[in-house]
């Protein structure tokens, strides 16, 4: 540090809010008491004092889920543990579909929660009603009822945490602010403070609202926002029954929690307001924002025709404070690329409701180098420095905050924050129909929409969205021609350096080429054998590698190879996303096209499959490596950005003969289903070995030593309990991902990605499923109340042979 350290802790923890509390509670209750909280006011004094306390277990994903169980589990338990009072009112909650495309994202959100081992209840108008008196039935298309969740007291819980956490041996102050965080080759050595400085072996950003400022102290960019958000409390002149259950009607964008004779009830609403681009003054104490009246009004009139009582009652309060929300509306946690001891939990716009699973995973973390479970939608590492910049960030977090109850589309896109990296190919794409998405702020082509056809997503949960056609032209393109694939987005890193193949021989589960010209698609396996990243890896030139991996991935797959390369500049990493665009060109015609377009050979002895070199495309020197998505004779061509129009324009004309098209990101998610091939955060994560994944062959057990070997060696040799497994469904089958997989009625798995194939013309999942589930054992899918008969088959319905793939 700069000067002394006044005093040191093994682990400071800065905020004393819900998760600041519960992470320290949590680390306690393993056995550490080297922990000092900093809070710089007074406990719950940010955000937690007004938040409103409503506790759901559902998410999208099984492990979120998963996570809100394990909160209310500390619920449960913790009373007794502290020997404090939480005030934890388990009446379950109630949600009320008004439209059939809500009772849709309803009955779909049932289903998950079937697979996921959450008890929920389909209700009809008149049973809602039962549960909750005081609703008007009308427009009411059904209701789901979860009897775990409920709501709790902020105040009692988070000093129920707190005085769990000084039982353990923990120290927590307040009136202590951090004003600055020392730094010193990629670690934090302390922090200073209006009160002295303290050295610390690991710091833990549970500021809340301040987070990224604190983020910004130690040179981490966090995409946590700030946004305003409105509640308002009734008169105390209501009678009912204390066990009346928590209520959320999303069609009239409200939320209700029971109060001593009075309902709070808040909504998100649009037109939000962000405050202070994500960095609030550290002198903002306990404080709230005079109320938006005009704002209030959005949820609060819907309200009352839901709940008639509501307009023989006044309003006793409305607060309006600030809450965090970050780019995409998820908490943020983990251990971002920066630094290797800043932890950070932060973002949580339902921060009571996940704070005992999160300060639970935190401890896990900050521990044992792991949450416990895989948290990728939550991690730190999804989000890259493009998130953080404020202006995008507080346009992001408005969006997303308005968008709580709004409908979740399958596929849906977001629209704020939109524009900011583009191809050198989006006018043309655009121009030739192009239905642009989002990743990691690039403009990607989802699909193409053909002439007379408007450029818009009409998506649809239970039948076929507007795109399916036109994703079905693409496919065929695919298969039986040849088409372009603009996949620019696509996260490029260089190694490189005289220890570059060694570094990475130990690092990825493959054997990595040890001759320039060739490339292998391979895991990055951590300790337990679990699978961290699936890339692919160029060897481009001596002592030169090109690593290639998803869109979204690159800030994740980057860190887990820096954390693990020598530190004696024998070999150095670079970001190069933005040097060069990506055009895959794909098909049975593809090596006619791109012959005609270079005066290389590029036969199959000259480029063989996994091959890379150097051609001339047109007037231009591109990197073709011979691989790709879609299970088609082709080629992934790097290109300098400043002549990727050039090259296309070539490829294009040269196409004309034969049929050449555009296709996007939605026919290589067709194509891949049908080619059998994984997909990282869906099929595969840390928490599944490439051997249950069908992996196997990408694991080179000879090689020597490598991350995750020992227990890879070992997996290999047990009986596995578990394996991915392909299932085929007759025909079109709305299935979305997280439907459960039935036995005779009995849970088996649940679908981890699935989705049409146009060749093969049926419906295709994946799943992870028992290993002893057979070709022969019978088995269905559960969707949106109904069932539908799956077969087990081989992993790859097209070309299995990969005769076409390396033609």
């Amino acid at each position: 540090m700069t000067n002394p350290a006044d005093r040191h802790a093994r682990i400071v923890i800065i905020g004393g809010g819900a998760i600041g509390a519960s992470t320290a509670c949590h680390l306690a209750r393993a056995g550490v008491s080297d922990v000092l909280v900093l809070e710089k006011s007074q406990l719950t004094n940010g955000c937690t004092w007004h938040a409103a306390g409503l506790v759901g277990q559902l998410r999208g994903k099984r492990n979120l889920t998963r996570l809100m169980q394990n909160s209310v589990a500390v619920f449960d338990r913790l009373e007794e543990e502290a020997g404090a009072a939480v005030d934890w009112k388990k009446v379950g909650s109630l949600r009320l579909a008004a439209s059939k495309d809500r009772w849709s994202e309803i009955r779909r959100s049932m289903t998950q929660a079937k697979s996921f081992g959450v008890e929920c209840e389909a209700l009809s108008a008149g049973e809602a009603k039962k549960l909750f008196p005081y609703i008007e039935t009308d427009g009411i298309e059904g209701a789901a009822f979860i009897p775990g969740d409920g709501y709790i007291d902020p105040y009692a819980l988070t000093h129920a945490y707190a005085k769990a956490a000084r039982a353990g041996g923990v120290k927590i102050q307040e009136g202590v602010t951090v004003t600055d965080v020392v730094v010193k080759d990629r670690r934090v050595t302390g922090v200073v403070t209006d009160h002295g400085t303290i050295g610390c072996d690991i710091l833990v950003n549970c500021a809340g609202l301040w987070a990224k400022r604190v983020g910004e102290m130690a040179g981490v960019k966090l995409a946590a926002g700030v946004v305003e958000h409105q509640y308002f409390l009734t008169e105390k002149a209501l009678e009912f029954d204390p066990t009346l259950t928590t209520l959320r009607d999303p069609d009239h964008n409200f939320y209700l929690k029971p109060d001593t004779g009075a309902f709070a009830i808040g909504g998100w609403e649009d037109g939000s307001k962000g405050c202070w681009r994500g960095r609030p003054p550290l002198d903002f104490g306990r404080e709230l924002f005079p109320a938006n009246l005009d704002r209030l009004e959005l949820f609060a009139l819907p309200a009352a025709e839901r709940l008639p009582v509501l307009n023989e009652i006044g309003i006793q309060t409305v607060i309006n404070g600030p809450i965090p929300v970050s780019a995409d509306g998820e908490p943020i946690m983990g251990l971002p690329p920066e630094l290797d001891n800043f932890f950070v939990a932060c973002a949580f716009t339902a921060g009571i409701a996940a704070s005992g699973g999160a300060g639970e995973a935190m401890a896990n973390w900050i521990l044992h180098g792991d949450p416990g479970m895989d948290l990728w939608a939550f991690d730190a590492r999804r989000f890259g420095a493009v998130h953080a910049q404020s202006r995008y960030l507080e346009e992001r977090a408005i969006e997303a905050y308005a968008a709580y109850y709004k409908i979740h589309w399958p596929g849906e896109e977001a629209e704020a924050g939109r524009g900011l990296r583009r191809s050198p190919l989006y006018g043309r794409l655009k121009a030739s129909g192009a239905v642009y998405g989002s990743k990691f702020g690039w403009e990607r082509p989802n699909w193409f929409a053909p002439a007379g056809m408007d450029p818009v997503d009409e998506p649809s949960f239970e039948g076929k969205p507007n795109w399916f056609d036109a994703v079905g032209s693409e496919c065929q393109a695919i298969r039986e021609r040849v088409a372009l694939i603009d996949q620019s987005s696509f996260s490029k890193f260089e190694v490189s350096g005289p220890g570059a193949h060694q570094a990475l021989e130990a690092i990825a589960s493959n054997k990595v080429p040890e001759q320039p010209g060739q490339a292998v698609y391979t895991q990055l396996c951590n300790a337990g054998g679990g699978i961290e990243a699936d890339l692919t890896i160029v060897h481009r030139a001596e002592d030169a590698f090109l690593v290639v991996t998803g869109s979204g991935f690159g800030v994740r797959d980057s860190s887990w190879i820096a954390r693990q390369l020598p530190t004696d500049g024998s070999v150095t990493l670079r970001e190069v996303t933005q040097d060069w665009s990506t055009i895959n060109l794909c098909g049975p015609s593809a090596r006619t096209v791109l012959q005609a377009a270079t005066d290389d050979d590029v036969g199959n002895e000259a480029l063989p499959f996994l091959s890379a070199r150097t051609i001339e495309v047109g007037h231009a020197e591109v990197l073709a490596v011979r691989i790709g998505y879609v299970g088609e004779l082709g080629w992934e061509l790097y290109v300098p950005q400043a002549c990727a129009g050039h090259v296309y324009d070539t490829l294009w004309e040269a196409g004309q003969a034969h049929g050449i098209a555009n296709a996007g990101y939605r026919a290589v998610e067709a194509c891949r289903l049908e080619k059998g091939y994984v997909y990282w955060s869906a099929d595969i994560g840390p928490d599944v070995n490439p051997y249950e994944a069908g992996l196997g062959f990408c694991v080179a057990l000879d090689k020597g030593e490598f991350t995750g070997r020992s227990a890879l060696e070992e997996i290999r040799g047990q009986n596995r309990r578990r394996r991915l497994v392909t299932l085929a469904l007759d025909g079109f089958v709305p299935l979305h991902g997280s439907e459960p997989v039935l036995c005779d009625g009995e849970l088996m798995g649940a679908v981890t990605s699935a989705g049409y194939g146009h060749e093969v013309k049926h419906t295709i999942a994946f799943a992870l499923l028992p290993s002893d589930v057979g070709m022969d054992t019978p088995l269905e899918v559960e969707a949106f109340g109904s069932t539908f008969k799956a077969k087990t088959t081989r992993r790859c319905h097209y070309d299995p042979a990969m005769a076409r793939l390396k033609a």
